[in-house]
């Protein structure tokens, strides 16, 4: 049984190598594959290289526009620091100068406040002393006048005289003076 199996396997086989094809298919195989190459190589891969160096061109164009925006970035970030800078000394100088002016106007608002206060209190110095001189000038009439009806009551006899009655009220207050300084 063995033998008939094996005759049968033995006469089945080809008497080519199924591995490997027919010549005429490797040939036309072979020339397929040139074509496809020549057709590849003069039309495809020309292409290809073109489109692969426009992409390549675009992006070295992009990294040269991000260099020089970075650089723009840069320079803008420098001024914008530049500015911050000088805004911060303004800055400075200003609160400086107000603080300046500000003691200024302090101090020119204490003078008028001093000259303003040394003319109210001279005002009030002068007023005191015109109303002591009214007082004096008034109280001198009514002491004179009762000082003249004392004395006529007390002598009996009238004071009519305006200027001797005068000089008397005259005399006596000066002599009440002179004794208050004296005091």
């Amino acid at each position: 049984m063995m033998s008939a199996i094996t005759n049968a396997v033995l006469a089945a086989e080809p008497t080519h190598n199924p591995i490997l094809p027919e010549t005429p298919d490797l040939v036309w195989g072979a020339v397929c594959f040139v074509v496809l190459l020549v057709f590849f190589w003069r039309a495809i891969l020309p292409r290809m290289k073109k489109l692969l160096d426009e992409r390549g061109e675009a992006i070295e164009g992009n990294i040269e526009k991000a260099d020089v925006a970075q650089r723009e970035a840069e320079a803008m970030l420098a001024q914008y620091t530049a500015q911050l800078a000088d805004a911060r000394v303004e800055a400075g100088s200003i609160r400086d100068q107000a603080r300046t002016d500000g003691q200024r106007i302090l101090a020119e608002l204490k003078e008028q406040a001093t000259a303003e206060a040394a003319r109210i209190a001279s005002n009030a110095q002068v007023q005191i002393e015109a109303d002591r001189q009214a007082a004096v000038v008034s109280l001198r009439s009514e002491v004179g006048s009762l000082a003249i009806d004392l004395a006529s009551g007390v002598i009996g006899e009238s004071l009519s005289d305006d200027k001797r009655s005068a000089a008397i009220v005259d005399r006596f207050l000066a002599d009440l003076e002179a004794s208050e300084t004296k005091a």
